[in-house]
Formats: C-alpha cells, structure tokens, sequence
C-alpha cells in the first residue's frame, strides 16, 4: 500500500510541476546533422517561422543550441477539423507510447488523445488529457520530453486532420503488458499493431 501512495504522489508531483498550459510552446535542442530546414519539416513549422520566433539571421546552428518551436498549430489552415491541437505536444505522446507500432498504430494513438478531448468524460484541452494523473506512463517516466520523430509528427497531423483508424476509441493498452484490471472492462473495438483500443 505504501509503494502505490508514493507513485500517486509522484504522478501528482510530476503532474503539478510539468502541466504547461495549452498554448506554451516547446525547445528543441540542435542535435549533429540538423538544419534549419530539416528542423522545420520535422516539427511541422515553416523556416520563416522558426526564424522569427528564434530571431536568426542566418540559417547557421550549432549542436546544443536550443530552438523554440511555436505550437497551437492551427488544423482549420492545413484544411483539418480540428482547430488550436498542438500538434508537437501531440507528436511527443505519440512517439512516446507507440514509438514500435505501425504508422496506423501511431495515428490511432493520436486519434484516441483527441477523442478523449472531445468526450465529456476527459478534460476538453489537450494538455489535460495528456498531463492527466496517471493516464499515461510514458508521462510519469518522462519519455514525452523527448523529441518525437518525424513520422509521430506526421502520425499528429493526420490525426488532427480527421483520420481515426480506431473509429472512435476513447483507451489503448498493450496487452503483453501488465495494466490494471479496470481496463479489460472497456469494450475492444480494434486492434492495431501491439495496441488494443476499446470504448
């Protein structure tokens, strides 16, 4: 009992000092081979932008060099639905919980984030759903401050734009792992990769 109270007070901790709010904008550190326009493809935001919100001259980095990447993307000006998503922060959940899985494996997990936005049962903004207390442990092992690749950024963007292969589901989990017995209670409605996903 006493380990269970220490990981819900971690995860509160943990909750309390990560939660930033939905419009916060995230760092990227410059790793060896970047470039000013393989960071913008990357992470979705123009070269002019990135140029912008950084003040650069020149397209000159160095490895170290931390960049601000904008977020609060908007879907409604790439033609998608829903408006406001900040898809990098999307991006990180998704390589953080199905970085192994199959493209449409990871789209399903950025789709089940979103629905879990649009439910009434979770919190309406996507910073909510993803900071909430012990939803995700990529969260409380601190995985989501990692970059994500290009392919969950990707994966966050289709998502965002309305492709949903799971038809709707609001819970994923690994079955080969250990979760608790509540989740076997959610109806599965697809399985995709290593990942069910269930109402």
């Amino acid at each position: 009992m006493q380990k269970r109270n220490w990981i819900i007070l971690l995860a509160f901790l943990l909750t309390a000092i990560c939660v930033v709010p939905a419009g916060a904008n995230w760092i990227y550190t410059v790793r060896r081979g970047d470039t000013l326009f393989r960071i913008s493809r990357r992470v979705g935001v123009s070269v002019n932008t990135l140029r912008s919100w950084n003040g650069l001259w020149t397209d000159h980095l160095r490895v170290g060099q931390r960049l601000t990447i904008p977020t609060q993307t908007t879907a409604r000006a790439a033609g998608g639905s829903r408006a406001g998503v900040d898809r990098y922060l999307l991006a990180r959940l998704v390589h953080a919980e199905a970085e192994a899985e199959p493209y449409s494996g990871k789209v399903a997990v950025a789709a089940v984030i979103l629905n879990r936005v649009e439910s009434p049962k979770f919190p309406n903004t996507l910073a909510g759903v993803v900071f909430q207390p012990l939803a995700f442990e990529s969260v409380a092992n601190g995985r989501i401050y990692n970059n994500p690749s290009s392919e969950a950024i990707k994966a966050a963007g289709d998502a965002i734009n309305g492709w949903d292969p799971t038809g709707g589901a609001l819970y994923f989990w690994n079955p080969s792992k250990p979760v608790s017995r509540w989740i076997w209670t959610r109806r599965i409605i697809a399985r995709i990769g290593r990942h069910v996903f269930g109402l």
